[in-house]
């Protein structure tokens, strides 16, 4: 085993669903093994300090590029010591039953489960089986402020852009595997829950470990990047959630790209194709589809001097990714005026908030869209 993997935890199981929690894994291991390092030259015991071996599952999507994104994740996993496990979790009908199957005997092993998506069904399910004492929870971008403001409420477990609608025949099947997820997810005297967030946390429930997520290893591994004169602009899945209008959301893509004279757009790997090709053709940024999560494509380069966003986790993460680097964030507000007729009664209030908590980005007001 590589010892870049050192302390990530002897019988230590991280579940992803995305590239985006699988670096936030590598980040909260390589956050571990220094945390394991210290404790030992302070003369602690190896049971004292976080442990070694880490296996990772990873439980596929269908979508190609999240996918794709998570393959070349994988691989960075693997150069870093870690066993990964790639499991066809969606494959079929059948399939999920077959992926809990061959997980249970590992599950039941675990002393630490680490994940990247508390909100997740199939999460959810799988912390049911286990008898890990010692319960992780790492960053799945700004959702996580979210799941912690719902732990300390002690509300069920939604996303925000679903909550204030009623819930599916689904839901309330799974209603009570996400209660007793929920339970599981509130420490107890026998058990601890860390969140390893690079999220503005405020407040947390009693017992609540946080952890800083600082961009560490990224920032050991890639860069510094090439910095170009221009802008780039980051792309949103708010459209394909239905928090945002499409015709309203290519307006302010061109309005924003005009006026900060961005030439590149980033897509968010849910984006859809007929979105990304009317993006081309009306604007005429060119399209990228990065075959990693966008901390590392800007940490290796080259990237604009200036990055353009919409609310969203890269307002939070890329700062910290290119510390020490002459590249500034700036972050454009949703106007009240682009959401949809169905977007959740919070959603405003909420993608203000993920603005207005950024450290260290430039704020922008909403463009027109008139």
């Amino acid at each position: 085993m590589s010892p870049r993997a050192g302390s990530a935890g002897s019988h230590t199981l991280a579940f992803v669903e995305s590239p985006v929690q699988l670096l936030n894994v590598l980040e909260w291991a390589h956050t571990h093994a220094h945390s394991a390092a210290a404790a030992a030259d302070a003369g602690l015991t190896r049971a004292t300090a976080p442990g070694a071996e880490l296996t990772l599952v990873v439980l596929s999507p269908n979508d190609p590029m999240t996918r794709g994104q998570l393959r070349r994740m994988a691989e960075l996993a693997r150069d870093e010591g870690h066993e990964v496990r790639w499991e066809e979790a969606r494959g079929g009908t059948t399939a999920p039953f077959h992926t809990i199957g061959g997980l249970a005997p590992l599950l039941r092993r675990a002393r630490r489960i680490v994940m990247g998506d508390p909100f997740s069904r199939y999460v959810q399910l799988l912390l049911t089986i286990t008898r890990a004492q010692d319960l992780v929870v790492v960053d799945d971008g700004t959702a996580t402020m979210e799941f912690v403001a719902q732990l300390a409420r002690g509300e069920r477990l939604v996303r925000w852009h679903r909550r204030g609608g009623r819930p599916g025949a689904r839901d309330v099947l799974f209603a009570p595997v996400s209660a007793s997820a929920r339970r599981r997810l509130t420490p107890t005297e026998h058990r601890t829950v860390e969140v390893f967030s690079s999220m503005p946390i405020e407040s947390a429930p009693d017992g609540v470990r946080i952890t800083a997520n600082d961009f560490s290893w990224t920032r050991a591994r890639f860069g510094p990047p090439r910095i170009t004169k221009g802008a780039d602009l980051v792309g949103t899945s708010l459209v394909e959630t239905g928090v945002v209008d499409p015709d309203r959301y290519l307006e302010a893509v061109r309005s924003l790209a005009a006026a900060h004279g961005a030439t590149r757009y980033f897509a968010h790997r849910r984006e859809s194709t007929d979105k990304l090709h009317r993006l081309a053709a009306e604007t005429g940024l060119e399209i990228v589809r990065p075959d990693l999560p966008l901390e590392l494509i800007a940490r290796r380069g080259p990237i604009g001097r200036t990055i353009l966003s919409f609310p969203s986790t890269v307002v939070h993460t890329l700062p910290l990714a290119l510390v020490g680097t002459e590249v500034r964030v700036a972050v454009c507000d949703i106007d009240p005026a682009w959401l949809t007729e169905n977007a959740s009664p919070r959603a405003q209030g909420f993608l203000s908030g993920v603005t207005g908590t950024a450290r260290d980005v430039h704020q922008l007001s909403a463009v027109s869209t008139a």
